[in-house]
């Protein structure tokens, strides 16, 4: 097998090695996660694994704030959370720098509390 090295390739459709399986390369870039994030929301909030993010924000009981490395074009992203022993997870304000996210565990009383595995995935 040999090695190609270049600085950029352009091209507009992405094959597998067989050229039976193909896709657009909008789909690949614009499908693609722009950020994620898996972190412990317990105790001292840390980042266990990453992808575009700088830093993390403890903003209270069940609330994060997620600092991006590289910003958004604009904040109208879409972000998935996933908590531990939550009823529901969301996302409250967007900023291209940042997002904020929170864990609820009681959906009556809107409940939040600290989750130790978190994660949060953006796409836009």
């Amino acid at each position: 097998m040999s090695t190609l090295k270049t600085g950029k390739v352009k091209t507009t459709t992405i094959a597998d090695e067989l050229d039976t399986e193909s896709t657009a390369v909008t789909n690949v870039i614009n499908g693609s996660a722009k950020a994620w994030v898996n972190f412990r929301g317990t105790s001292t909030v840390a980042i266990r694994r990453d992808f575009n993010v700088s830093s993390l924000v403890d903003s209270g009981t069940g609330i994060y704030i997620v600092n991006f490395t590289t910003a958004m074009t604009d904040a109208n992203y879409s972000t998935l959370v996933t908590c531990e022993q939550a009823e529901f997870a969301g996302m409250g304000s967007a900023t291209t720098s940042s997002v904020t996210v929170y864990c609820v565990t009681r959906q009556d009383s809107l409940s939040r509390s600290d989750n130790e595995f978190m994660n949060v995935a953006v796409f836009s």
